[in-house]
């Protein structure tokens, strides 16, 4: 960064950091703010040299987003009926944002796409018949939009284009037992592929990209020796961390935030080198991260609880404990803590180790994080159906 700008965001108040944060409601002053921090990026952008072990500063590219609390959204439902459902359910309570598949699990792009490039690489499965009408419609409801785009797991990409892919050694495509493929993290192609995806949804007009599924198979360290792929001599947890460093370097001047989705645990454990993700590499180069702290992922004795999903206000509490204890040592590069928490009762846990989850549980997750100072958070519902009645405070 130029002299100037760095002597600029230093009278602000530091990098990262808007100026004059009790006048932000006003909107001559956001303009002020939002020009401010893209000029920064602008000028940061060339000098960025991706490298995991050194995160860039950071300047917010959106310094006027809202407190972010809001809810999962498949692309079947944003382009089908229960659109109408959701849209209700925020214009009446006080979620705000929805964050909806651009690229899902199994690696389509989820609305019709014209970019050769996308075409060529992956394929559209257009649940999402009218984009453009979609993002008019949750402006108009006034909806914070944020496209999810799922990475390294990607079945579309890893059959149409095996050598991006961790092939077995008679050359066909490795899959989970799940049948779900992932691609090479490794691979600067992958990268730049998920790039402009990312890219095209912030030219649609969302205001953030999540990226989930950033990391290697799990159960990677297992099989790393045995399948065919390309590879440097970097660790696998400082690729991941580079990936969305590069990622963040490319999206930022379009004004859009990164956030990456991270397995809860993480915050609690060392890195995990197995499947390359380090919680704390990882936070240092995005604006939100969003560690996924559902009760019933967590198993016996954690935050000295039998069974977690049944003391839902406990588990959430530990984990953001063990988040700030991860995260404060990084300072100005501390991200946005939003997690995900659970609005799904856990039956598969077997009788006696949950609970059905319903107002209560979802309203302790929230109170947990409040006490524990935060305030942005997302609601995870495979189905999109969400708990009626619940206070959003």
């Amino acid at each position: 960064m130029n002299m100037f700008w760095a002597l600029l965001a230093m009278a602000f108040g530091g990098f990262g950091v808007a100026p004059a944060v009790a006048d932000q409601g006003n909107p001559q002053f956001q303009s002020l703010s939002n020009s401010f921090n893209t000029a920064i990026i602008q000028s940061q952008k060339d000098q960025v040299v991706i490298d995991a072990d050194n995160p860039p500063a950071k300047t917010d590219p959106q310094p006027d987003a809202p407190v972010v609390k809001g809810i999962y959204v498949t692309a079947y439902s944003a382009g089908g009926a229960r659109m109408k459902e959701l849209l209700e359910l925020t214009d009446s309570t006080e979620l705000n944002a929805m964050v909806i598949d651009i690229k899902d699990d199994l690696g389509y792009i989820t609305y019709p796409t014209e970019n050769k490039a996308l075409q060529k690489m992956g394929k559209s499965q257009p649940f999402i018949r009218d984009i453009d009408a979609l993002m008019k419609r949750l402006q108009k409801h006034e909806v914070y939009p944020i496209a999810r785009v799922v990475v390294f797991k990607d079945t579309i990409l890893a059959k149409k284009n095996p050598e991006l892919s961790f092939r077995n050694k008679d050359g066909s495509v490795w899959a989970n037992g799940k049948g779900d493929s992932f691609v090479n993290p490794y691979s600067k192609e992958v990268w730049d592929y998920n790039i402009e995806i990312a890219k095209e949804a912030a030219k649609l007009g969302f205001k953030e990209i999540q990226f989930d599924y950033v990391r290697f198979p799990e159960g990677f360290e297992t099989r790393a020796d045995v399948l065919k792929y390309t590879k440097s001599d970097k660790s696998r947890v400082d690729v991941v961390a580079e990936f969305v460093q590069y990622a963040r370097k490319e999206l930022a001047p379009l004004g859009v935030r990164v956030s990456v989705d991270i397995f809860g645990y993480a915050a609690s454990v060392p890195a995990a080198e197995g499947i390359g993700q380090d919680f704390v590499k990882i936070s240092e180069n995005v604006d939100v991260i969003s560690p996924m702290v559902y009760p019933s992922h967590y198993s016996t004795g954690w935050y000295g609880v039998k069974d977690p999903d049944k003391d839902p206000y406990t588990t959430i509490k530990g984990s953001m404990e063990d988040t700030h204890k991860k995260l404060d040592p990084t300072k100005e590069l501390k991200p946005v803590i939003r997690p995900w928490i659970q609005d799904f009762t856990a039956s598969w846990l077997g009788s006696g180790h949950y609970i059905k989850y319903g107002k209560k549980q979802v309203e302790d997750q929230i109170r947990a994080m409040k006490d524990m100072d935060v305030h942005e958070y997302l609601l995870w519902n495979a189905s999109n159906r969400y708990t009626s009645g619940v206070q959003y405070k």
